[in-house]
């Protein structure tokens, strides 16, 4: 999940992308081209938590190396994944009260900031992580909380797209986020292995960073950390705070909020079904897009032979394709509509994963595996804009606090599913049929919610 030639073609079709902005929804002034690109900016930034590390750095570093020596039976990597699946939990009960919370406040962007630089303190911390056994503790838990307090902060960010966005244009401003996190992710990534990871030897990278105790490694965290402070600030300076609602002094203590939730589910589902459904369509979808990214590094080494040091490459590119095909699909979407983006993105990502169940080599994992990342992005994009869209003024915390929230519920089923076939036909390449069936459940149940009411663009 993860993104210079191609960041100028998103930076040259920004004043077209945003031209005919007339208004944000909830405070009704004008967005201007910096408020969008400062909203943008904060998706690049974030790729640094993302892309270091979740996926590609810190977490490696810390099965690999840290905890390759760890007493016991019990592996890194197990402990890895229980501590992930408590952040999960937290962040599933957590992520729609907070939400629900900044809108009644009217400190949506307060606490944006907050969520951030607390997010930015754990990757901070990361850098005391040495490669030693005896760290892996430290370094789990300062995962697992930046986890969840990153995806908290998602929460705000998210719902912050119709404050810099009208429905004319909706498609365009969140496909446009899209591939600023991609490609900030791919330009962070480019820095960190050329500059602290190539080579061999006691020292790497061009800057020539001492190996011991996983120096190099963990200056790439301190980087990225910085990395992200400094592109999130210009959403805290540019993008104007919400007003709070007029209920906002009778808010209620943080355990009546809870009661407050399942009387909103109630009402919703009674009120309005079609969310409801949209709401677990994309938990399915979104943990099989999710799973692609999950699992293709270790299909790529070991069903298609790639090289270990051409993964990291393998990733970048397909970070590219990603942010390409999210641009792309983010006018469409303002044209057709994000639920035929979306099922159009699916279905094409179960025709490439059948091909690649059957084909063999680097060759074919390359060209079969970046047509599968060409309709991530916007699946991911149209997903956030379909319920952008159907969420009424003034609730967008709370309803993408629930979309984090219904994303986490089911975040077990392509890992699970994956596992049971790989295990069932004794081969990881049988795994991709397990991710193929969460996809096409999640397109089964999109088809069967109603689309968002269209406004031409």
């Amino acid at each position: 999940m993860w993104r210079r030639s191609a960041i100028a073609v998103s930076w040259n079709k920004l004043p077209t992308m945003i031209a005919d902005v007339r208004g944000q929804a909830g405070i009704g002034e004008a967005a201007t081209r910096r408020q969008v690109f400062a909203w943008g900016l904060w998706d690049w930034g974030s790729a640094a938590f993302n892309a270091v590390i979740v996926t590609f750095v810190f977490s490696v570093y810390l099965t690999d190396a840290v905890g390759a020596d760890l007493p016991g039976s019990i592996s890194a990597g197990a402990w890895l994944g229980w501590s992930l699946a408590i952040a999960g939990f937290l962040i599933a009960v957590l992520a729609p009260v907070t939400g629900q919370r900044f809108d009644a406040s009217g400190r949506r962007k307060r606490a944006l900031g907050l969520l951030t630089f607390a997010t930015v303190g754990c990757m901070l911390g990361m850098f005391f992580v040495k490669d030693s056994y005896e760290y892996l503790w430290l370094g789990l838990v300062l995962l697992a909380a930046g986890s969840v307090i990153f995806e908290l902060a998602n929460v705000p960010y998210n719902a912050m797209l119709r404050q810099v966005s009208v429905p004319e244009n909706i498609g365009r401003i969140s496909g446009f986020g899209w591939a600023m996190g991609y490609f900030g992710g791919i330009v962070l990534l480019l820095v960190a292995y050329f500059g602290f990871i190539a080579g061999d030897g006691d020292s790497r990278g061009l800057l020539g960073i001492d190996v011991e105790d996983g120096m190099n490694i963990r200056m790439v965290v301190l980087l990225a950390a910085v990395w992200f402070a400094v592109f999130a600030i210009p959403v805290l300076l540019k993008v104007p705070e919400l007003p709070p609602t007029e209920s906002a002094q009778d808010s209620p203590g943080f355990i009546e909020s809870y009661r407050l939730l399942w009387r909103d589910i109630k009402d919703l589902w009674a009120s309005d079904r079609r969310t409801v459904w949209f709401l677990g369509a994309s938990a399915l979808f979104r943990d099989g897009l999710a799973g692609v990214f999950t699992f293709g590094a270790v299909l790529a080494v070991t069903v298609y032979e790639i090289s270990a040091a051409d993964v990291l490459l393998f990733g970048v590119a397909a970070n590219v394709i990603s942010a390409i095909g999210a641009l792309v699909a983010g006018r469409y979407d303002d044209r057709i509509g994000p639920k035929t983006v979306i099922a159009f993105s699916l279905a094409s990502m179960i025709v490439v994963g059948l091909i690649l169940l059957v084909v063999s080599g680097p060759l074919m994992f390359w060209i079969f595996g970046l047509a599968l990342c060409l309709f991530v992005g916007p699946a991911q994009s149209s997903a956030r804009t379909f319920l952008a869209r159907i969420t009424p003024p003034g609730r967008e915390g709370q309803f993408f606090g629930l979309y984090a929230t219904t994303g986490r519920a089911v975040s077990f089923l392509s890992p699970a599913l994956f596992g049971l076939f790989a295990w069932a036909f004794a081969a990881d390449r049988a795994g991709i049929a397990g991710l193929l069936v969460v996809l096409g459940l999640g397109l089964a149940a999109l088809l069967a919610v109603r689309a968002p009411e269209q406004t031409a663009a």
